[in-house]
This record gives structure tokens, sequence and C-alpha cells, in this order.
């Protein structure tokens, strides 16, 4: 799908996941976006780029009640994840009628800063920021290429830690670089739909330190939990849809 194209769903289909259901997932099957056994909270952090403890004044229903959706969207091609982001915070308005406004809360988060003998990272040999990303060969081995740490801060808090992390480092490069450590439990809550397994993790990589030793001794940073003010998204109003 072209860059410069606006696409919003054609079609879109919203049906409650079945009781019980462990399966979940959220993204593309070729052109069609696809949510699995997905809550509220799910869809408005992917939509908005933000962390679940980030989403305020939220009635009950945003984390128990589950959705399957399918939607196609009215532009021919692949839609990037900008476009999918666009046409899902469309669908949110749309057919679960939600208004929400940007605002400050003091929150549990943590800080991602520069250890005191300055950061271990490589800058990034992508030559295109179309060529980055990041991947999870297991529980506790991420790989990072092509990013910024305001973008390992977003990747962390959506698949490592349970709470936001805001990126403190003032580092403004791309960079490239590993992270491997030994999760606990505490650790990958929110890739329920990933297929690690944390055990396994674990009984495989017992020499590796722990998640914040290994940032600082691997990335030269540091992940720090503070209290802060951080961006959050206030629900003024929504509504559950009709199925169909």
């Amino acid at each position: 799908m072209a860059a410069d194209v606006h696409p919003v769903f054609e079609v879109a289909t919203i049906k409650p996941s079945l009781p019980g259901s462990w399966n979940w997932g959220l993204g593309t099957k070729g052109t069609h976006f696809f949510s699995l056994n997905t809550n509220m909270n799910d869809l408005i952090s992917f939509a908005y780029g933000v962390h679940a403890k980030q989403i305020a004044d939220a009635p009950a229903w945003f984390f128990a009640d589950k959705f399957d959706i399918e939607g196609v969207p009215d532009v021919e091609g692949k839609p990037n994840r900008a476009q999918l982001k666009s046409m899902v915070q469309g669908l949110l308005a749309d057919r679960f009628k939600l208004v929400l406004h940007r605002d400050k809360r003091e929150l549990a988060v943590y800080a991602l800063t520069v250890g005191k003998n300055g950061p271990k990272l490589t800058k990034s040999s992508a030559v295109a920021i179309s060529m980055s990303g990041w991947g999870l060969s297991k529980a506790g081995a991420l790989t990072i290429r092509g990013m910024t740490m305001g973008e390992f801060a977003s990747v962390m808090q959506r698949v490592v830690v349970d709470r936001p992390v805001l990126d403190q480092t003032g580092l403004g490069d791309r960079y490239d670089f590993t992270l491997n450590w030994t999760p606990d439990d505490s650790q990958f809550g929110q890739v329920a739909g990933t297929g690690l397994n944390v055990q396994s993790a674990k009984d495989d990589a017992k020499a590796l330190p722990g998640l914040y030793t290994a940032i600082q001794e691997q990335l030269g940073l540091k992940l720090e939990p503070v209290k802060a003010l951080a961006d959050a998204l206030a629900i003024d109003h929504a509504e559950k849809p009709s199925a169909n």
C-alpha cells in the first residue's frame, strides 16, 4: 500500500471471543487486519502506542470483555503499521463510540537512562527506517535493529515489563543491539499470544543475569522503577459494539 494514502476499513466484523480461549493475536493476515481475544485496552494500546496502564478512567469492561475483529481496508495493498494504527483508531471511534483526550497522570513507570560509564551501543547499519524492527527468538533474547531509544522503550513496555517505560537517555541515533537475560515471573505478562515459554528460557539461560543487570552490563543503560508524570489517555465515553 502506498505510504501516502489514508485507508479506513471498508468492512469490519466484531464478535465476542469464545469464553475461556487462551489464543491471542493482533496484526495482519495478508491485507486484512485481525485481532483475536483482544480487549479494549489491547486495541487502544496498539492504536495509540501506549501501555495499558496509561489508559485512565476506563470502565471495567475495557479489561473484562474480549473481541475477535477482522477488517478489510478500502485501499488495495498491505497497510504499514502507521496506517493500521490510524485505521484501528477510526474503528474504535466508529464502532465503539470511543471518545478520549490526552492527559498527564502520575504513574508508576520505568525510567530508561544512560549508565554512569556511558552507553555501549552500536549505531545502526540499517540504510532505511523501513529496515528497522525487533524480534524475540525466545523469552529473554531480544534483538533490536535500526531503532531509536524511544522505540526501544516502547518495545520494552509492550513485551517485557508491566508498566510504561520513559526514554530519558537523551540519545538521538538509531542503534543495532541484542539483549539477553534470564526472565523472572514479573516479565512477559503481555505476550500471551507469542508462544514464548518463560520457564524454558529460565532453564536455558541460568548463567545470564536478570533484566536490569543485563541492561547495564550489555547496553550501558539503566532501567529504574520510579513515579513520574507521564502521558495518559483519559476515556470520556465508550460503548460496547453490537456483534456482527
